[in-house]
């Protein structure tokens, strides 16, 4: 896997990078938003992708 289309799903509750994935940048342009299960909040969180 290439490392320019990795992206980073961080918490939006605590704020932890909790998954790793990647994207095709070129057809997406916006910024990904996930619905993730969060080890540290021990429930479903809104993930979403960061720098």
């Amino acid at each position: 896997m290439s490392q320019d289309n990795m992206i980073k799903l961080e918490c939006t509750e605590c704020k932890k990078v909790n998954y790793f994935s990647k994207k095709n940048k070129k057809t997406l342009k916006t910024r990904l938003e996930m619905k993730k299960f969060c080890k540290h909040c021990d429930k479903h969180t809104l993930h979403k992708e960061t720098k």
